[in-house]
């Protein structure tokens, strides 16, 4: 008589990141019942998720070692662009030969960023992030919009969505991803830069002075990302100041409005930066994100926090790549 083939053994997921968008992606992973250990220097008991008055409240594994773990299956890097090298010492211990490493950051070419940190032949998989979340305080995060994730289309692709499948995340696998990547890009161009100088929630978007500013930071967008071989039109352009429209109906804010007012490092190098680069590359002229970068680079030069990481994320003595 043949043994019963043992059962798959289900694959260890680790978050690197306790932000808002770790503990949003954690949160949801462990409710759906994957094995799921959260990377970060400080321990948490759980996250609770607040959305349209319910509350999700999991419990969640912490390592704050790196060097006391195996590798993983999956690797959800979940910190700001700005401090990918501080992941390093993570990296280094929890990715193998089989690991995914999924890079969710705003901004393109997410595993660029990541791929000089692992061994060669690891699987980096970009992910676009289509939600807006908030971390009010330590484990409490308030989910203002969306719940997507977009991935490459292809075989890591599709694992993901299939591991997600009935989390409350929904991973959606892209053909095109290079336009889906200058999209999101396109979605946080004017909005990310603005609320962080202005120092104020998404209501400045009600100001039809405001969003005539806006239209010109996302017509020098559109000009680069087409450029740069995304499939994008003045209809991106629409919607987007559409949503703004919306956004300034409610309360939510932006990730570079909220580090700024914690005194955090700020990821405009890679938001309006990208386009300001891209535009010298392929000669198109970008002067109103050129003069947002050049205020930008000047709040984050004055940011109490400029040089070291404050916010909970692995390696606090690591510089700013």
């Amino acid at each position: 008589m043949t043994a019963p083939a043992a059962a798959a053994a289900s694959p260890r997921l680790a978050v690197i990141g306790a932000g808002a968008v770790g503990g949003f992606v954690a949160a949801h992973a462990q409710a759906a019942g994957l094995d799921t250990t959260l990377c970060t220097r400080t321990p948490r008991a759980g996250f609770e998720v607040h959305r349209a008055g319910r509350v999700l409240r999991v419990p969640v594994r912490c390592a704050t070692r790196p060097e006391d773990q195996l590798p993983f299956d999956w690797l959800l890097l979940a910190i700001k662009a700005q401090d990918t090298a501080g992941a390093a010492p993570w990296l280094r211990h929890l990715v193998g030969p089989g690991t995914v490493v999924a890079v969710l950051q705003n901004g393109v070419g997410q595993d660029r960023r990541v791929a000089p940190l692992v061994a060669a032949g690891t699987c980096v998989l970009p992910v676009v992030l289509n939600f807006s979340t908030e971390q009010v305080a330590p484990g409490r995060i308030v989910h203002h919009a969306g719940g997507q994730l977009v991935v490459p289309d292809g075989v890591p692709g599709r694992r993901l969505a299939a591991l997600f499948r009935g989390s409350g995340l929904r991973v959606t696998p892209e053909a095109d991803f290079t336009s889906a990547a200058w999209r999101k890009l396109l979605a946080n161009l004017a909005a990310n830069p603005l609320t962080a100088l202005l120092q104020q929630r998404n209501r400045i978007f009600a100001d039809p002075d405001v969003r005539r500013l806006c239209a010109g930071i996302l017509d020098e967008g559109l000009s680069v990302a087409r450029a740069e071989g995304a499939n994008l039109g003045a209809d991106d352009v629409s919607a987007t100041l559409a949503m703004y429209e919306r956004a300034a109906r409610a309360d939510g804010g932006t990730t570079m409005l909220y580090d700024r007012l914690a005194g955090r490092p700020l990821e405009h190098e890679f938001i309006t930066g990208e386009v300001v680069e891209a535009g010298l590359r392929n000669g198109i002229p970008t002067p109103l994100n050129r003069a947002l970068l050049t205020m930008l680079r000047a709040v984050d030069r004055s940011q109490p926090a400029r040089g070291r990481q404050v916010s909970d994320t692995p390696s606090v003595r690591a510089g700013r790549p």
